[in-house]
């Protein structure tokens, strides 16, 4: 069968990665402690305790939650904790920073948890294109985590990819 089409890519043996699989499912919001506090400047300690004891906490059940100050105000450690005591039982998970912060730690945990053993010795192409916004603390990491366990690393998709590393012989 001379006119038999061959797809050269999946013979090659070359394993692509696609680091939206580190995706975390959920819905993402954020708490901003800044409608709490005094003028946007000063947090009361008996005004943010009556707000945790009357909130309706249940609207961030199964949900990530980023918590942070948007005003340029000190806030003291404490606050936050106090708020994350109030969500915990509501919240899949709560995190200190902005959305993007919340983010990247996401990608980083579900990353570090990875196995690698597949990629040993193997060609790996990390996909750079998807639905998804990876971070790019997520393709950073993934290329250091690689680097001691495959024989090349490369970015892009299967048929344009650019060289990253390659193991010396």
């Amino acid at each position: 069968m001379e006119n038999e089409i061959r797809n050269k890519v999946a013979e090659s043996g070359i394993i692509t990665i696609d680091p939206e699989q580190f995706y975390v499912p959920g819905e993402r919001v954020v708490f901003d402690i800044k409608s709490l506090l005094f003028m946007e400047q000063i947090l009361k300690e008996k005004e943010l305790r009556d707000f945790i004891s009357k909130n309706d906490w249940s609207f961030y059940k199964d949900k990530l939650v980023a918590l942070n100050c948007s005003a340029d105000a000190v806030v003291p450690t404490w606050a936050y904790m106090l708020i994350t005591l109030a969500l915990e039982p509501f919240a899949k998970k709560i995190f200190f920073g902005t959305l993007s912060e919340m983010e990247q730690e996401l990608f980083s945990e579900a990353l570090l948890k990875h196995d690698l053993s597949p990629y040993k010795n193997a060609r790996v192409i990390i996909k750079g294109c998807g639905d998804i916004p990876v971070p790019v603390n997520t393709y950073v990491q993934l290329s250091a985590k690689l680097k001691p366990v495959v024989k090349s690393i490369m970015y892009g998709e299967p048929c344009s990819t650019v060289p990253l590393y390659k193991a010396p012989k």
